[in-house]
């Protein structure tokens, strides 16, 4: 037996919307049974039915396939709607930040191009030519380098194989009662 508690808990979430009814699978009590399927696919399946019963002359069933039908439409359309809306919404967001990038890095660009013509204006620029240069050491004509060799640099030693390891043999089983001598 279920819990009040349990019930309560479940009611207050029946006619919560959820994410996206688009791709979401219902089941559709209809007059002729169940119906499963997603939105696109339970209109398609009551518009067949709708077709059927218009030509077997039932304009009663008929109708009623099509209010069906038309429910699951609604309901297609008013998700669609609302996910159009959320993308255009995310689009604006999107092209808001854009143009924010873009002015900060144009405001960026001016004050390194007004730090650039502020500094030329001052000082010339430091030519790298001037700048200190580190020794060079000659190499001796005997071909040395004086580098110092690395292990690395060595091909490595093969490793002694090693001999493959053998299990001891296995104590033969005893047998268990000899047969005894007839008395």
């Amino acid at each position: 037996m279920r819990s009040s508690k349990s019930r309560s808990r479940n009611k207050n979430n029946r006619n919560r919307p959820s994410g996206n009814i688009v791709n979401r699978v219902f089941d559709s009590n209809g007059p002729e049974g169940k119906v499963r399927g997603t939105p696109q696919q339970i209109i398609d399946k009551y518009n067949q039915l709708a077709r059927d019963s218009q030509l077997s002359g039932d304009r009663v069933a008929t109708e009623n396939f099509q209010q069906h039908a038309e429910h699951y439409l609604r309901m297609l359309a008013e998700a669609q709607r609302e996910m159009e809306a959320r993308r255009e919404e995310q689009e604006r967001q999107n092209r808001d930040r854009q143009a924010e990038r873009d002015r900060e890095r144009a405001a960026r660009m001016e004050r390194q191009e007004r730090e650039a013509q502020g500094g030329q204006s001052d000082a010339p620029a430091a030519d790298p030519a001037d700048a200190p240069q580190p020794d060079v050491m000659e190499v001796a004509e005997s071909g040395e380098s004086g580098l110092v060799e690395t292990p690395e640099a060595e091909a490595p030693a093969e490793k002694p194989k090693r001999k493959p390891r053998r299990r001891k043999p296995q104590p033969e089983a005893a047998p268990s009662e000899e047969p005894k001598a007839a008395e």
